[in-house]
């Protein structure tokens, strides 16, 4: 039996204001998160994530506009995606590593309060 590894997909998002829209599958969904600006390539920069609703799997692959007057009004691109190992997942903490076409190595999210989260890549070792 071939364990496959969950997925994640980044999804650049031109809605009322321009965020990057992170994801990652978990137990059945996609765990979600609104990042202001795209996701950290360099070790050491953390940036601002906004934990949002949970999305069903079937999103990530979701290109396309969706139509004025309704929530998230605007274009989405995927923008990268992947799989990823997860290596601690708590809940208030994750360390992954992300297999991307863009994002490659270690990260973590980690949270702050309420639904902010912070997100970072990991120093190489």
């Amino acid at each position: 039996m071939v364990n496959k590894l969950p997925i994640f997909v980044v999804q650049e998002h031109f809605a009322t204001h321009h965020h990057f829209d992170f994801r990652l599958e978990m137990g059945g969904v996609l765990k979600s998160w609104a990042i202001p600006k795209t996701i950290p390539s360099r070790a050491g920069v953390k940036r601002l994530a906004i934990q949002v609703e949970d999305h069903p799997l079937s999103y990530a692959t979701f290109s396309g506009i969706i139509p004025e007057g309704n929530y998230g009004a605007g274009k989405v691109d995927i923008w990268d995606n992947g799989v990823y190992e997860l290596e601690q997942g708590t809940g208030v903490k994750y360390t992954f590593t992300l297999h991307g076409n863009i994002l490659k190595g270690k990260y973590y999210l980690r949270k702050m309060d309420g639904n902010k989260w912070l997100i970072s890549k990991a120093k190489k070792v």
